[in-house]
């Protein structure tokens, strides 16, 4: 089943490396791939889709739709779902925590599928173990990292505005 990526024009090139970082950390939790939609948006949809979804009025970095997560065999099912990661999220957090768009991109569609996953941070023990798990993903998605961050610099220079 595949991951498909939905991406403006000038992030399309980032679609094959997120598309190898969803299936890293499937592989990682052991689960299977579903049917499993990387969309890549701005800040105003992201706050739309936050608002709709969650109540909560403000754009958000990730935002994550699993399809099946309620069914009782969940873990045992292929991952199905949604990602909807803002961009201009990506940049402004990669300017915060200095670090690379290709690692904060990475990091988000990390977070977004481990919550995909059934994983979850409300409570203390939950975000150290989806703390532990990103960390690890990280690590091993180091290649990935790269090409993302190699393709970011090829995007028009035009959409690259740091904070826009």
């Amino acid at each position: 089943m595949p991951i498909s990526v939905a991406a403006p024009t000038e992030h399309r090139r980032l679609a094959v490396p997120l598309r190898a970082l969803v299936s890293l950390v499937l592989r990682g939790l052991g689960r299977r791939t579903g049917e499993i939609a990387v969309v890549l948006t701005d800040d105003a949809e992201s706050r739309r889709l936050n608002r709709e979804w969650r109540g909560i009025d403000h754009a958000t970095d990730v935002i994550s739709f699993a399809y099946d997560e309620n069914e009782p065999d969940a873990d045992e099912r292929p991952v199905t779902g949604d990602l909807v990661i803002s961009m201009d999220r990506v940049r402004v957090q990669a300017a915060r925590y200095r670090v690379s768009p290709g690692a904060e991109l990475a990091r988000l569609a990390i977070h977004g599928t481990l919550h995909l996953c059934g994983h979850d941070h409300m409570r203390a023990a939950e975000r150290r173990v989806m703390r532990a798990f990103e960390e690890a993903a990280m690590g091993e998605a180091a290649t990935l990292i790269r090409a993302l961050d190699e393709r970011w610099a090829k995007a028009p220079a035009t959409r690259r505005r740091a904070g826009h």
